[in-house]
């Protein structure tokens, strides 16, 4: 989402804000006032990399997931389906050849 992360991304928008501020573009002007009552929630997300939006996809997927689990016999089976779909694993499947381009 961001390009510019961290120390150096915090640095960028407080010299944005800073020339928003000075700008006679009314818009620019109160959008520079909404970022600095939101900078806590911005700084966070320039330091740790999660953001809002990352965080309300992965529980869209999550209640998905829920819907199609219905009828399985187990809470069990609806985490190892959530771990397998979202964890970021990808076990290799019995009888299957490896993709060359496809890295395990």
């Amino acid at each position: 989402m961001f390009s510019v992360k961290g120390e150096e991304g915090k640095q960028a928008l407080d010299r944005w804000i800073s020339w928003a501020r000075r700008c006679r573009i009314p818009v620019f002007v109160e959008l520079a006032g909404g970022i600095v009552r939101h900078r806590q929630a911005i700084d966070a997300a320039l330091d740790h990399g999660l953001w809002q939006g990352l965080i309300e996809s992965t529980n869209t997927k999550i209640r998905l997931l829920t819907r199609i689990a219905f009828g399985f016999r187990s809470p069990e089976a609806l985490i190892a389906l959530a771990m397998l779909a979202l964890g970021g694993r990808r076990p290799a499947l019995p009888g299957r050849t490896k993709h060359p381009r496809i890295s395990q």
